[in-house]
């Protein structure tokens, strides 16, 4: 048995969910495999996925920090307490960043007091958020998302790890990513580190590019790019040549 663990957004979705794709993954599961995607997108995204009927194993979102079987039934989580939460987005305010997602028990979007052109729920030290898998935000460039990503880790790199993607930055438990959600799906699967085939686009897909056999999309960043045993355009090369 051989696990496909894919990306979403630059990855798998690129140039959209086409019929070849789902074909090819069908093809794959018939082989007796598993794919499965590892998203930093909150869990509550997979249900778009459901319509689009994408034969999916499991689904890692927030990077790792959940895991859900094929019908969306959480079989494992990483969280932080609800005080870091409430200190994180109060820090990242003071950053200028003018929302953050926050993925839990609930998902809410908060917006920065001052900044009426971002949806939202306005902030105020009222709100009492519970215990999270992730919060997100974002900046206006890459260059700022990677000092607000630094900042953040000086900070708060005891409880939580910042994970930069592009323009936006996606906190969640320290010790989390891709990567460690990998081996705790392995670890529910009865797979092997050898059993894994990752495939990213972006930086945030770094940690599971290093640690196992990996393809990098060629539409992909340089970095994630120059880390890869491979390279492929899509999902429907990669499945061809591993199978």
């Amino acid at each position: 048995m051989k696990i496909i663990c894919s990306d979403f957004d630059g990855t798998l979705n690129h140039g959209g969910i086409t019929e070849e794709k789902l074909k090819a993954i069908r093809k794959w599961q018939e082989k007796g495999n598993l794919f499965c995607v590892v998203s930093g997108r909150q869990k509550d995204f997979f249900f778009e996925l459901k319509e689009k009927n994408i034969p999916v194993d499991f689904f890692l979102a927030c990077n790792g920090a959940v895991i859900t079987d094929k019908d969306f039934n959480v079989v494992s989580e990483a969280r932080c307490e609800a005080e870091i939460g409430n200190e994180l987005v109060e820090f990242i305010f003071s950053l200028d960043c003018s929302f953050a997602l926050f993925c839990g028990d609930r998902f809410l979007r908060i917006r920065r007091p001052g900044c009426p052109e971002e949806e939202g729920t306005d902030y105020d030290k009222d709100i009492k958020l519970s215990s999270f898998n992730q919060i997100s935000t974002g900046c206006i460039s890459p260059e700022e998302a990677a000092q607000v990503t630094d900042r953040i880790r000086e900070h708060f790199g005891e409880f939580l790890n910042p994970l930069q993607n592009g323009t936006c930055i996606d906190i969640v438990p320290s010790g989390m990513d891709k990567a460690q959600g990998i081996y705790k799906l392995l670890s529910l699967t009865g797979g092997k580190k050898e059993d894994v085939i990752a495939v990213g686009d972006n930086v945030n897909d770094e940690a599971m590019i290093k640690e196992f056999y990996s393809y990098a999309m060629e539409n992909g960043v340089d970095r994630i790019k120059a880390l890869a045993d491979r390279i492929c355009v899509g999902i429907e090369e990669l499945i061809e040549r591993e199978i």
